[in-house]
């Protein structure tokens, strides 16, 4: 599947904007850096819907992802004074109105630091939350399993490890992780992940139980049998792959660094297209529309981009065969 058409803005003026998730048909938005949460309206433009409280903007740090369970509880990853948590939150009111409720925590004191805090959470098909925690330049505690470094954790939904986790006791679900960003499932229930590596390549994985994804012995491919090399992988300077999507059967990627959305499909994920190259500068997050199509969430305004008039953008795109 691939976008077809131009994207329109949908919203315009969004400051360092990171992770946009659906509440229902409501499109919610988290800023990394003054920690504010925006629902989008009907008709275009933004209200806000609250601050999380605690957040500790520094660096790559401040308020990332954001989740909605199936009770349409929001759930948001984020920096605090001790380092990084997840937290849960009850949303009061209707959409047009919504209000942020008191912060329950989910899992806190995973590391932080300037750079690599991982900061993606997602749903997966088994209801269980999903965590990626990057390094925080602690590079060897990656292949620690004593350390949440360099990890992708799978909870419960109230922040328990699941009985059927692959370390018994811990919420470790992979390991060998430098910069874990994007979560996605195809419908086989596959999970992709997107990763940033270090100087050479950049990484998508397809991420298996207990699997080790090498950090820091190997980056990219390394062709040792203790790690799982990724299925496809990008030089650094083309890619900082964040945010991902799957339609149908196309794994969609946005791109930081590189400045372009990718699709990779499923069924060969060593293939990938180009879409949009240059066009809308920096891309941080994607996700599916209430009606198929797929939304691009832009990022120029984080201090590492060139912010145009009207940055950051949330942009809509049609998709071959959705409406």
């Amino acid at each position: 599947m691939t976008p077809t058409g131009t994207p329109r803005a949908l919203v315009t003026g969004l400051q360092t904007p990171w992770s946009v998730v659906l509440l229902g048909e409501t499109a919610l938005i988290s800023q990394r850096d003054d920690a504010r949460i925006l629902e989008v309206l009907d008709g275009g433009g933004t209200r806000e819907v609250g601050v999380v409280g605690g957040v500790r903007h520094g660096g790559e740090g401040g308020l990332l992802g954001l989740a909605v369970d199936a009770r349409s509880r929001l759930y948001v990853y984020s920096t605090g004074e001790g380092g990084n948590r997840v937290q849960r939150h009850a949303l009061t009111g209707s959409p047009g109105s919504l209000g942020l409720g008191p912060a329950e925590t989910v899992i806190e004191g995973l590391p932080s630091a300037g750079t690599h805090n991982g900061g993606r959470i997602a749903f997966g098909p088994d209801g269980m939350l999903h965590v990626t925690v990057g390094d925080a330049g602690r590079r060897g505690e990656a292949q620690d399993l004593d350390s949440l470094a360099g990890k992708i954790l799978r909870l419960t939904p109230d922040g328990a490890v699941p009985a059927d986790n692959p370390f018994p006791g811990s919420p470790v679900y992979s390991l060998g992780h430098r910069n874990p960003q994007g979560l996605a499932w195809s419908a086989d229930g596959t999970l992709f992940s997107s990763e940033f590596g270090q100087n050479t390549w950049d990484e998508l994985n397809v991420i298996t139980p207990g699997g080790n994804y090498g950090w820091p012995e190997v980056e990219g491919a390394g062709g040792d049998e203790r790690f799982i090399d990724p299925v496809q992988q990008w030089a650094t300077s083309a890619a900082s792959p964040s945010g991902i999507t799957v339609i149908g059967g196309t794994v969609f990627i946005a791109n930081l660094r590189g400045s372009v959305l990718r699709s990779v499909p499923v069924a060969d994920p060593t293939a990938s297209g180009e879409h949009f190259a240059g066009e809308y500068g920096r891309l941080r997050d994607v996700a599916v529309s209430p009606t198929g199509r797929l939304w691009i969430l832009t990022n120029n305004t984080d201090g590492r981009g060139s912010p145009r008039e009207g940055d950051d953008h949330l942009l809509e795109v049609a998709v071959a065969g959705t409406p």
